[in-house]
Order: structure tokens, then sequence, then C-alpha cells
């Protein structure tokens, strides 16, 4: 395991200098609502009523809250409004960048804004946890090779939906990890021993169980669609297989409520 030397480090790697926003407006959200929301567009990051925890595993860290250890409880019911800008350089910056390394400076941005506003500081372990292992399945895989492989890598997704072009697997495995998070709660480790990058889209029922114990009354209701697993294996000809494996895990050291 590696322990980071400060506060916004992991992995011995810090925040890279000037990565902070410029301007920052944190206020507790005591309406009591639910539902929350965040973005990131043109240099400025807002939140609306979010969960520390939701805000580490979807907007600093990209990962699955079972990998974040040593969370204090209030992390998953105080709830916050976040109005936060960078200055005009930075946001010049990330406007040139392709969306893959605008998402990851977004992410030390809000990375430095927990060690400055929260005082986070934490360090990286990694741990034998429960993972899914994507691998080919028997019929081989369905992808197709990258159209353009010297350029970059683009993904979009949405509930339901994901579509890559010149994704490696180990990408791959890291994106669905972000994306299914809530669904499958486990990293994805790439074990498929493809080489190279490749296009596809990926359609699935986030809801595939709830979908299938509802009312069947009506006749015109349109099925549910697959549930993730069965989506992989036949439009990508790839499979999830339950299994153990090593995980790297954030490990908060300390936080502060602003």
């Amino acid at each position: 395991s590696e322990a980071a030397q400060g506060p916004a480090q992991g992995a011995g790697d810090a925040t890279p200098q000037g990565l902070a926003f410029e301007v920052a407006s944190i206020k507790q959200n005591k309406s009591g609502g639910s539902g929350s929301h965040s973005s990131f567009n043109d240099g400025r990051f807002t939140a609306t009523n979010i969960e520390l925890k939701t805000l580490m595993q979807y907007d600093a860290f990209g990962i699955p809250a079972a990998q974040i250890m040593g969370m204090p409880a209030w992390l998953s019911s105080d709830r916050f409004d976040i109005d936060a800008k960078v200055d005009d350089a930075v946001a010049e910056r990330m406007g040139k960048l392709n969306r893959e390394q605008r998402n990851l400076m977004a992410q030390q941005i809000v990375q430095q804004l927990l060690a400055d506003r929260f005082k986070l500081a934490f360090h990286r372990e990694t741990k034998e946890f429960p993972a899914y292992a994507l691998t080919v399945a028997k019929n081989g895989p369905k992808i197709e090779r990258a159209k353009n492989a010297e350029g970059g890598t683009s993904i979009s997704s949405n509930t339901g939906h994901l579509t890559a072009k010149g994704v490696t697997m180990e990408k791959l495995a890291q994106v669905l990890t972000q994306v299914l998070a809530r669904e499958l709660g486990r990293v994805v480790i790439d074990k498929t021993g493809l080489e190279g990058k490749y296009d596809l889209a990926l359609e699935w029922s986030p809801d595939h169980r709830s979908a299938a114990m509802t009312d069947t009354s009506n006749q015109n209701a349109a099925p549910p669609g697959p549930s993730i697993f069965t989506a992989v294996q036949e439009q990508l000809g790839l499979k999830l297989e339950s299994t153990k494996g090593p995980v790297e895990t954030l490990v908060i050291d300390h936080i502060e409520q602003p």
C-alpha cells in the first residue's frame, strides 16, 4: 500500500500546481430533499443538495463508495450546496482538452476543494475485494477495432447507455466501474487479454430487476431491457464474472465539516 504525503494527494501524486477553484461558496442544505445534482461546465462547478460521499464518489475520485474507507457518518447524511469557479486561465486550459482529460482535471480540482475546505487527507491501500472480471464470452468478442486507433478516446454515457470510441479494455473496465457504481457496487477488472483500441455501444435496463416485478396488467407496456450482464454478453461478446481481486481503495485519514 502507498500512503499520501498530505491533503489532496494519493499514491504519491499531488494535485498539479494551480489546479484549484479561484472562488468557492459552500453552504449546508437543510431542505430535507433527497435529490441532488452536480455539474462542471465552462470552468464552473455547481452541486445542489449533495452528500459528501456522493461528491467524493462521482466528482472527485470516480470510484464506487465501497472503495472509500473510513467515512464518518456525516458524509452520508449532511448535504451541501456548492458554487465554485476556476480562474479564466484554467477554464481556457480545460476547454482545449478532450473529454477524458477534462474530466480528470475536473476531478483534481474538486479534490483540492475537499483538501482546502474540508481538510481532507487520505492514503491509498490495495485490498482484496469482491469484483467483476471482464472476460471474453464463449463465442468470442463482438466489438470492432477502433476506426481511428491513433485518435483520442471519447466516452459518452447516460442512464442505460454507453458509447465509447478508441477505448482499451482496461479503460472500458474503469468506465464500467464508474458508470455502474450504483448497480454493481464492485470494481470491474479487465481479464479479456484483448489488446488495442475498440469502438463499441452498449444499452441495458438499469431497473431490470424492479421492472421485471412490476404489474403486468398493462399488456402494452414495453418489456424491460436486458440486464447489464446480459447486455455485455449479447452486445459486446464479453462477460462480467463474479470474482475477487486486488482493488485500490481510498482511506480517509482526516476530514472536517466546513
